[in-house]
């Protein structure tokens, strides 16, 4: 089969036009396609990284159509094309996992072709995942690590620490390797933040906290799509719950949260907050310790953070 980068459906001979000029210089494999059925006949012949549909077309929608994209080809990233009015049925579609993304008319080409190319980064991970070893992964998280220059080596740390607690809890090799990979892994959802966002030396606006809260989920249904272990899964979608029931994305408290995530959840601010930051400069040994002590029952589970502070003195 061949590989494309990008299908885009449209039924304005027009519109298709200008969606191609917007690639023109990209590098992009780009093809069009001019309603639902010649677009689902391209995966007969094809391999797709990302498709960009119309929602409004004849004979059938967009949203259907990317769910009967979703069936024939489950690693294609889909993104929906609406206009304002439609809006409603792009946030649903993204809710119920049939969209990844979705974009208004008229549309910015910088900013379009900055989606696909997260777009397309996506396609890729599920794909290298599926196949996946130690080397892999590492080599993944890192590809993340470089969208921001202040979190280089954070995984790498992160596993570090989660290793301690999970040796001092006996737990199996197989279980610490899942642990491992899942720390490795726990921001890979975010090959779909802009670096803008990721990067950005102030507070950060509702919108933009918004789309930074997405980056578990997404990066959870990347691991799943790739088949990875449930306790992976766990730690990409809950590292950012909090033991109160304050975090992040569902709302998860106590002993609800997966003990791999809890686990992570302590590695994870820990490291944070002793390297610098685009946002603030570390804090030193004596005041990470006070701010992880602090955070016993409302940030972390108590114990965990208890052996790890043990551990680590």
């Amino acid at each position: 089969m061949d590989y494309l980068d990008i299908l885009l459906v449209d039924d304005e001979a027009n519109v298709r036009k200008a969606l191609r000029r917007a690639f023109n210089n990209s590098g992009l494999a780009v093809q069009t396609a001019a309603d639902a059925m010649d677009a689902l006949d391209c995966f007969d012949h094809n391999q797709i990284a990302v498709v960009i549909s119309d929602q409004i077309m004849p004979g059938m929608r967009g949203v259907e159509l990317l769910s009967r994209i979703r069936e024939k080809s489950p690693d294609t990233t889909r993104i929906l094309m609406t206009a304002h009015a439609d809006l409603e049925v792009a946030v649903a579609a993204i809710n119920q996992g049939e969209v990844f993304r979705f974009v208004v008319k008229p549309w910015n080409n910088e900013d379009l072709v900055n989606i696909v190319r997260e777009a397309r980064d996506r396609f890729t991970t599920v794909r290298s995942l599926r196949h996946f070893d130690d080397a892999t992964i590492l080599s993944l998280a890192r590809t993340v690590e470089l969208k921001d220059v202040y979190t280089r080596g954070h995984s790498d740390s992160v596993a570090g620490y989660a290793h301690m607690i999970a040796a001092k809890l006996g737990f199996s090799e197989a279980k610490k390797k899942n642990i491992k990979h899942g720390s490795w892994l726990h921001d890979i959802g975010k090959i779909g933040v802009p670096e803008a966002i990721l990067n950005k030396p102030g507070a950060l606006t509702d919108e933009e906290l918004a789309v930074i809260k997405k980056h578990p989920g997404w990066g959870a249904d990347v691991a799943r799509q790739a088949c990875l272990d449930p306790i992976v899964v766990n730690i990409i979608n809950y590292h950012h719950e909090k033991f109160d029931g304050s975090g992040y994305p569902v709302g998860l408290a106590g002993e609800a949260i997966p003990l791999e995530a809890r686990i992570v959840a302590v590695a994870d601010v820990y490291d944070a907050i002793t390297t610098d930051r685009v946002y603030r400069k570390r804090h030193n040994e004596t005041r990470a310790v006070e701010i992880l002590i602090n955070g016993k029952g409302s940030h972390f589970d108590p114990g965990l953070v208890d052996i790890f502070l043990k551990t680590r003195s």
